[in-house]
C-alpha cells in the first residue's frame, strides 16, 4: 500500500512541478485540468498513506511523512483559496507548498525503502 502512495504522489508531483514552472514563468493561474489532476492524485495518495500508516503505526517515517503531507495539503488548500478569489498566488506559498511536499515525499521514500535519514 505504501508503494501505491508513492506512485500516486509521484504523479501528483509531476503535475505540481508543471504548475510551479508555469507559475514562475508568469502563466498563472494553472490550467484547471492540471490543478484538478494534481489535487485528485495528491488526495488519493494522502488517503492511501493514511490507511497504510494506520496499519503499520503512526510512529516512524510513515507517520512523519503523513504529517508533512497534511501540512502540504493545507498549503494547497490555501493556494486554492487564492485562485478561487481571483487573487495572484504568492510566490513564497507556491515554493513553500512544493518544498514541503518534496520533503514529505523523501521521507516516504525513506520509509518504503527502509533508508535511515
Amino acid at each position: 500500500m505504501l508503494m501505491l502512495a508513492v506512485i500516486l504522489f509521484a504523479v501528483a508531483a509531476l503535475a505540481g512541478v508543471s504548475m510551479a514552472i508555469m507559475h514562475f514563468r508568469g502563466h498563472t493561474p494553472p490550467r484547471p485540468v492540471l490543478a484538478v489532476l494534481h489535487g485528485l492524485f495528491a488526495a488519493s495518495g494522502l488517503l492511501t498513506l493514511l490507511l497504510a500508516t494506520l496499519k503499520v503505526g503512526m510512529g516512524g517515517a510513515t507517520g512523519a511523512s503523513l504529517g508533512l503531507f497534511l501540512l502540504a495539503a493545507l498549503g494547497g488548500f490555501f493556494l486554492l483559496s487564492f485562485h478561487v478569489r481571483g487573487r495572484p498566488l504568492p510566490n513564497g506559498l507556491v515554493a513553500g507548498h512544493g518544498l514541503l511536499a518534496v520533503a514529505a515525499f523523501v521521507v516516504l521514500l525513506a520509509a518504503v525503502f527502509s533508508v535511515a535519514l
